[in-house]
């Protein structure tokens, strides 16, 4: 009997209707089109607005549409996992709130936080889950609802975020795709330098913390970008160096989309040309774990069974790594759902 390997078989994705356009965050904030577009590359990003609406507003449609395209049964759902550093309530976990309203009753749930590295630390607990032999049908959901905690009134954080979510089926396979490797790490020096102060049980937020603004994102973003720029880029050619693949064997590169000169940045360390990076920071700014299943999404139509993948992520904390996996079918079968 040839071994289990665990493969990604279907995508679902969703980005709210709204637009929050530099133009708009010039009347907002003291920062300029120019400014936001030479240094981190993002146009526009979507933007969730409504009471009651959280993360799971946008789980439960991507993993509907997942659900849809793969014409599979919600109570054949094993395990429904949520990536996130957004989730809805502190408890329950959004994984419970997502499965009870899209039908997967059978499932067994939970949520865990990677931050911007999300994606990548599920897909690695999914893949093994897959492996052990223990399941045979696994949702991933990644995504954030990033605006939840972003400061208007701060320049440097304003721009970078945007509300966007992910979700894949991955399921058992005996051929020769799907997960191969991961290299996953974690650097602690960056606790104070990417950090939301309040809110934990460190700080619980106060009056007194709100006035101060600590329920928001602070970033020192020189010391995020110098570490992004080379843990990212080092990490993904040494999963590429590690499994002896060249240049020409890469069919795609998946990075989180932090800030496109990091992307470049890994690009260039892999001698990878763009048209083989996925890139759609310009319209969605950073939407920390739902970053890479996005782009997967938004890809999927172009991508044939085989396809040489290098997923590669940091977030805070700091927390990074990169995967190597071969893409488990062709994007032609079916319609990603967009518009």
């Amino acid at each position: 009997m040839a071994p289990i390997n665990a493969v990604i078989t279907g995508i679902g994705g969703y980005v709210p209707d709204e637009v929050l356009t530099n133009k708009d965050l010039e009347r907002m904030v003291d920062t300029s089109d120019e400014w936001i577009t030479t240094r981190v590359g993002v146009k526009e990003r979507r933007i969730l607005r409504g009471e009651g609406k959280g993360l799971s507003y946008m789980a439960i449609r991507a993993v509907r549409q997942l659900l849809e395209k793969t014409k599979t049964d919600p109570s054949e759902v094993e395990v429904l996992l949520c990536a996130t550093t957004t989730p809805d309530y502190a408890f329950p976990t959004t994984a419970s709130i997502i499965a009870y309203e899209t039908g997967c009753i059978k499932a067994f749930t939970f949520d865990m936080q990677a931050a911007c590295s999300g994606f990548l630390y599920g897909l690695e607990i999914a893949a093994n889950f897959i492996r052990a032999g223990r399941y045979e049908k696994i949702v991933l959901v990644a995504g954030d609802k990033m605006t939840s905690m972003t400061d208007y009134t701060d320049r440097n954080t304003a721009p970078l975020f945007g509300d966007g979510c992910g979700a894949v089926l991955i399921e058992p396979t005996e051929e020769n795709y799907g997960w191969v490797d991961s290299i996953l790490r974690t650097e602690g020096i960056g606790r104070e330098h990417l950090i939301m102060w309040g809110g934990g049980s460190v700080l619980p937020l106060t009056h007194e913390g709100i006035d101060k603004r600590l329920n928001y994102i602070y970033q020192d973003g020189k010391v995020v970008f110098k570490y992004a720029v080379a843990y990212m880029a080092d990490v993904a050619a040494e999963i590429v160096e590690r499994n002896h693949l060249s240049k020409e064997d890469i069919d795609w590169v998946v990075p989180h989309q932090a800030n496109k000169r990091i992307i470049d940045a890994a690009g260039k360390r892999l001698g990878v040309p763009e048209e083989k990076i996925m890139v759609n920071i310009e319209k969605f700014g950073n939407t920390s774990a739902g970053s890479i299943p996005l782009c997967l999404w938004e890809w999927e139509n172009r991508l044939h069974k085989g396809d040489n993948m290098i997923l590669a992520a940091f977030g805070a904390g700091f927390v990074y790594g990169a995967a190597y996996l071969k893409w488990g079918y062709d994007g032609q079968r079916s319609d990603n759902g967009q518009s």
